[in-house]
C-alpha cells in the first residue's frame, strides 16, 4: 500500500491537468474537447483564484488524479458550497482510494472553515461507477436535480 497526498496543483502542472480533462471528457461523455479551449480554461483558473482550485493526488512521486473546486454563494446559509468538478483518476489507480482522499481533503477544509457550508458535485447521469463511489462516502443525489442549457461550442 502506499501514502496518498492531496495537495494545491500548481501553474506548472497545467499541461497535466488539461490533459486529465481531455480524457475524461472521452471517457465519460464521449466528447472530443478541442485542446486549446480546455487549455485557456485550466491556465484561466491559475490565473484568477476567484475561478476555483485544482487540488492532485499523488504518491511516490507520481500524479494519480486531479480534481477542480468551485465555488457557489448561498444566501440561505449565508457561506459558500464547494463543488468538486473536473475529477479524473488514472485508470490503474481507480477504486484504490485515490478519490476518496482527495474527497476527505476537501472535507476538512469545509470542516475547519466557519464559512464554508458544504460539498457538491454533479456527475454524468450513466456515470455508474462514480455514482457508487458518491454514495459510499455518504454523499446524497436526490435531495436536487440539475438542470442546465448549454451553448454549443
Amino acid at each position: 500500500m502506499y501514502t496518498i497526498t492531496v495537495r494545491e496543483a500548481r501553474q506548472g502542472e497545467a499541461e497535466l491537468i488539461i490533459g486529465f480533462q481531455v480524457e475524461m471528457a472521452r471517457e465519460t461523455e464521449d466528447i472530443i474537447l478541442a485542446q486549446s479551449v480546455v487549455s485557456d480554461g485550466v491556465n484561466a483558473v491559475f490565473a484568477d483564484p476567484n475561478k476555483g482550485k485544482y487540488y492532485l493526488a499523488e504518491a511516490k512521486g507520481e500524479i494519480l488524479a486531479s480534481m477542480l473546486t468551485t465555488y457557489e454563494w448561498s444566501d440561505w446559509r449565508n457561506g459558500t458550497f464547494i463543488w468538486l468538478q473536473s475529477v479524473y483518476v488514472k485508470p490503474g489507480f481507480r477504486g484504490k482510494g485515490v478519490f476518496r482522499s482527495m474527497y476527505q481533503h476537501v472535507k476538512e477544509l469545509v470542516t475547519e472553515n466557519i464559512d464554508l457550508k458544504g460539498i457538491r458535485l454533479y456527475v454524468f447521469h450513466t456515470n455508474e461507477g462514480a455514482q457508487t463511489v458518491y454514495r459510499s462516502l455518504e454523499m446524497e443525489g436526490e435531495h436536487y436535480r440539475m438542470f442546465e442549457w448549454v451553448k454549443e461550442l
